[in-house]
């Protein structure tokens, strides 16, 4: 059998593999100017971007064409700089099925109430070892704002839902020895909650109840009952995506796509 060119290329349908293309025509480039996004957004955009479609003329669509920055309003809130609070210790690899378990995936984090509720299972699938619950019995929100962990928190599958689950139930940020990439991506991209990285295994160093704050701006984590503190990995420029509050609306404070009011 005569082998094939190495200069031809062949294009086939993957719903039909017997379709035939002129290897001769050429594969058009993409342009590059077009607009590429993450498929993960933020929950909070994505409520607003639905309010906004549902408002609009029927025949008007949301523009994604790249427009000029504005200048941030007056009252926009400033990026949180710390957080204090309770903390809450787990250990090496938890996954997205013990943040939240998939017979509660069906609930839609864009509806206010069922964004509530979300939150009211983060965690629930943790082994009966863990004492006490994050979130407590009828309960809508945990009275621990800081999560510390150990290595590969977050891994598993790919949901969405964990970092919201977690940021519903009133979650300020995960501070863990390590993340799976998937988690780390999808806490940046929802803006839900601030993955944070130590450079010591510390879990070993906190108990679940101690106070504990987070200084963003000086990548600084302190434990009060204890006394101690520890340095912090920099989040980097996920910061300002998170501070924003998600990739879609990072990219309308920025300016790469209209904004919801425009």
């Amino acid at each position: 059998m005569a082998k094939a060119s190495a200069t031809t290329f062949r294009i086939f349908s993957s719903s039909n593999p017997n379709f035939k293309s002129n290897p001769k025509s050429p594969i058009p480039l993409q342009n590059p100017s077009f607009l590429k996004l993450p498929t993960t957004y933020s929950t909070k955009c994505r409520t607003q971007f639905l309010t906004h479609n549902n408002n609009s003329q029927a025949n008007h669509s949301p523009s994604l064409t790249p427009i000029k920055a504005t200048s941030s309003s007056s009252s926009s809130s400033s990026p949180a700089t710390a957080f204090h609070g309770l903390c809450y210790v787990v250990r090496d690899n938890i996954d997205t099925d013990q943040i939240i378990p998939a017979e509660y995936l069906t609930l839609v984090p864009s509806n206010p109430e069922e964004y509530k509720k979300l939150g009211s299972y983060a965690l629930i699938g943790l082994p009966t070892s863990y004492q006490p619950r994050f979130v407590e019995e009828n309960e809508l929100q945990s009275k621990y704002s800081i999560i510390i962990a150990g290595a590969n928190f977050g891994c598993g599958s790919s949901r969405e839902h964990a970092p919201v689950a977690l940021g519903a139930a009133g979650t300020k940020a995960v501070v863990a020895e390590s993340y799976a990439r998937i988690f780390f991506r999808n806490s940046v991209s929802t803006g839900e909650v601030y993955p944070l990285e130590s450079e010591v295994r510390i879990c070993d160093e906190f108990t679940t109840g101690d106070v504990t704050t987070v200084e963003l701006g000086e990548s600084k984590l302190i434990n009060h009952t204890t006394g101690k503190e520890y340095t912090l990995k920099p989040i980097g420029d996920a910061g300002p995506v998170i501070d924003a509050g998600g990739i879609f609306a990072y990219a309308r404070k920025t300016g790469m796509i209209a904004s919801a009011t425009s």
